[in-house]
C-alpha cells in the first residue's frame, strides 16, 4: 500500500512537472495544475478493471468532452450588458481549470489579473501565454509581493500531498492570487429548458426545475383536464436563472415555470391587470414608525407567494415541457392558483 502511495505521488510530480514545463508556467501554479492532474487521471480507466474512480462512485460514465489543456489560451466572450461598442468583444485568458460549484471552466485574465469562470469561450491549445510571457519575464512581474512562491513538496510524504489538496479546495481566490484578485461568473442564462439539460450544469439545473415543480404540486396549482370545445389553453415557458453571491459566484441555481399571459386577450381573457407589490414610500413610513418607536424590523421572504391567490376564472394552459404525464398528453393544465406571467389575478 505503501509503495502504491508513492508510485501515485511520482505520478502526480511528473505530470505536474511536465505540464509546468510544457506550458511556461510559474511555479506558483502548482497548486491548480495538480488539481487538473487529479481531475483527469479520476476519469481515466485503468488498465486491469477498464473502469475510471468516477465511474466507480458515480455509476456513469464521465463526460471527456469538454476537458482542455491546462495553461492554453482562451478568449471568453463578454456578456451583452458589459459589452463596449468599440472595444474587445472577448477577455484574453488562460485556461486554469474547472470551477467547483458547476460545470464552467476557470480562466486567467491576463489583462485584468482576476480568476472569472464561464462557459462561453473559445480555446487555442496550441498557444501557451505563460511561456511567451515568461520568456520576457512579464508574467513573474505580476505576482503580488506579498505571496510568497511555495515550492513543490516531497510528493513522497502522502499525508503532505492530501493536506494540500484538501485545503486547495476550500481556499478562496483571494488567499491564491492575493488581495487585488477577484473571482466572477460570465457564462449566460440558458434562454430555455433543452439548452440547460444539456449544458456541463444539467444535473443543478434538473435539480433546480424539481424544486419548482415540487412547490407547484404542493400547492395544488392545477389539475389535468380534457379541454373543453371552444377554449384554446395559453402556453408556458421555464426561466432558468442563476442567482449570484455578492462576490460574484454562483449561489444557487432558479427556475420558475411562468404563463404566457401575452396571448390573453383584453377584455376577453382578463379585464384587471396589478402586482401586488408595496411601494417605497410606504416601506419608508414604516421604517419612520420603528424609529420613533423604538421598534424592531423582521424581514421574511415567502417562497412561491403568488401561488396562495385561488383562481376564479377558468384558465387552461398547457402542460409543462419536460412534465407531460405519460398516457395523458392531450390533456390540458387547469390552474387553481395564479402562475407568474398571467395577466388576471385572484379576486381580493
Amino acid at each position: 500500500m505503501v509503495k502504491q502511495k508513492e508510485r501515485k505521488n511520482r505520478t502526480l510530480t511528473e505530470l505536474v512537472v511536465v505540464i509546468m514545463l510544457n506550458t511556461g508556467a510559474a511555479a506558483h501554479w502548482w497548486g491548480k495544475i495538480i488539481l487538473i492532474v487529479c481531475f483527469v487521471l479520476n476519469r481515466v480507466p485503468k488498465s486491469k478493471e477498464m473502469i475510471s474512480p468516477y465511474e466507480t462512485l458515480k455509476k456513469r460514465q464521465p463526460n471527456l468532452s469538454y476537458l482542455r489543456i491546462w495553461g492554453c489560451l482562451a478568449y471568453v466572450r463578454i456578456p451583452d450588458p458589459k459589452r463596449v461598442k468599440l472595444a474587445s468583444r472577448a477577455y484574453e485568458c488562460v485556461f486554469i481549470g474547472y470551477a467547483a460549484n458547476s460545470k464552467a471552466y476557470r480562466f486567467y485574465d491576463l489583462n485584468a489579473k482576476v480568476v472569472i469562470e464561464s462557459v462561453d469561450a473559445d480555446f487555442y491549445e496550441n498557444k501557451f501565454p505563460f511561456k511567451s510571457r515568461n520568456s520576457g519575464g512579464t508574467e513573474q512581474s505580476n505576482i503580488p509581493k506579498q505571496n510568497h512562491i511555495p515550492v513543490i513538496p516531497n510528493m513522497d510524504s502522502n499525508d503532505e500531498v492530501e493536506t494540500e489538496l484538501r485545503r486547495s479546495k476550500r481556499v478562496r481566490v483571494a488567499k491564491d492570487y492575493g488581495p487585488d484578485y477577484a473571482a466572477y461568473t460570465l457564462d449566460e442564462d440558458p434562454t430555455n429548458l433543452q439548452e440547460a439539460l444539456s449544458s456541463m450544469d444539467a444535473d443543478l439545473w434538473q435539480e433546480a426545475i424539481n424544486d419548482e415543480m415540487d412547490s407547484l404540486e404542493s400547492n395544488k396549482t392545477w389539475h389535468l383536464v380534457d379541454l373543453p370545445p371552444g377554449c384554446k389553453p395559453i402556453g408556458c415557458k421555464w426561466i432558468l436563472k442563476k442567482k449570484l453571491k455578492p462576490d460574484g459566484t454562483v449561489d444557487k441555481y432558479k427556475a420558475r415555470l411562468v404563463a404566457k399571459g401575452f396571448r390573453q386577450r383584453e377584455n376577453i381573457d382578463f379585464f384587471d391587470t396589478f402586482s401586488p407589490v408595496t411601494r417605497i414610500t410606504s416601506i419608508r413610513v414604516l421604517i419612520s414608525i420603528d424609529a420613533i418607536y423604538n421598534l424592531e424590523v423582521h424581514q421574511m421572504d415567502v417562497k412561491t407567494a403568488f401561488l396562495n391567490g385561488d383562481l376564479e376564472e377558468e384558465i387552461y394552459m398547457e402542460q409543462p415541457e419536460g412534465f407531460v404525464v405519460h398516457g395523458q398528453e392531450t390533456k390540458v393544465c387547469k390552474l387553481e392558483k395564479s402562475l407568474y406571467g398571467l395577466k388576471q389575478a385572484p379576486k381580493q
